[in-house]
């Protein structure tokens, strides 16, 4: 084939192909947002499941999820740092949060300078101050965060 053999120039066919590579960028761009948006979903639920199981006042299972350990009654010894009378006296009805009525999830972000887990910020009681815990991504427990972050 030589340059006087080429084809004819199809307006419709380069149509087409410049619509399908638009379509196919803007796609990629509406899931790469997407994406970025719930970045931090898996987070967010385990500690939206962690408040709802203290709204309902069921502190086994609440303390269950925050060493992700649903069989903690079984080996309560396998977690001396922080044992189930401790927690219950900081999130119980006697904690600083009081008996939970209200909660949802505001937001979640990193500590600055990166970390290996998220920080969810959580409305409780309709209170401006806000509860914050500490999501470790590689195990899924929950602590205090290293740092406090202003969710606005």
């Amino acid at each position: 084939m030589t340059l006087l053999d080429a084809q004819e120039y199809d307006s419709a066919k380069a149509r087409k192909r410049n619509i399908r590579i638009v379509a196919t960028i803007v796609t990629v761009l509406i899931v790469a947002g997407f994406v970025w948006w719930n970045r931090y979903w898996p987070q967010e639920r385990i500690a939206g499941h962690f408040f709802d199981d203290l709204q309902r006042q069921d502190y086994k299972a609440a303390y269950g999820l925050w060493m992700h350990d649903p069989e903690w009654q079984q080996h309560p010894q396998q977690h001396p740092k922080y044992p189930f009378n401790e927690f219950y006296r900081d999130w119980g009805p006697g904690g600083e949060w009081g008996l939970i009525k209200t909660q949802r999830v505001y937001g979640a972000s990193s500590c600055p300078g990166g970390g290996s887990g998220v920080v969810v910020d959580v409305v409780v009681n309709d209170r401006t101050e806000h509860a914050q815990v500490w999501v470790e991504k590689s195990d899924k427990t929950l602590s205090y965060p290293p740092c406090e972050l202003l969710f606005r």
